[in-house]
């Protein structure tokens, strides 16, 4: 892909990812700091490191295949590959101040 291609393409996995919610938070996974890492390769193979709010989050396999249908459909992604990492641990600081005012912490 070129590098228009590549930009376009991660520009499009954000947005993709902006329609991601846990079920039991009104915020999107991106906005509440929950996406610590987005790597696409040129060949179009995708890693994305995230995090839940809690280790225990019992809705993670589900939002994590979520994350993985909805990425994988992005044009010039060839393979997703969504990890689930709590290094570094998340906190209210890693959310945008859109997701900080829409839970009440602003």
């Amino acid at each position: 892909m070129t590098q228009e291609e590549h930009s376009q393409a991660e520009q499009r996995i954000i947005e993709v990812l902006k329609t991601v919610y846990d079920p039991e938070i009104p915020v999107n996974i991106y906005d509440l700091g929950l996406i610590y890492k987005i790597d696409l390769a040129m060949d179009g193979a995708l890693d994305i490191d995230m995090t839940f709010t809690a280790p225990s989050c019992p809705a993670a396999d589900f939002i994590i295949e979520d994350v993985r249908t909805k990425v994988s459909a992005v044009n010039g992604v060839t393979s997703a590959n969504v990890n689930m990492v709590f290094e570094p641990e998340w906190d209210k600081s890693m959310m945008t101040e859109e997701a900080r005012v829409e839970l009440g912490f602003e």
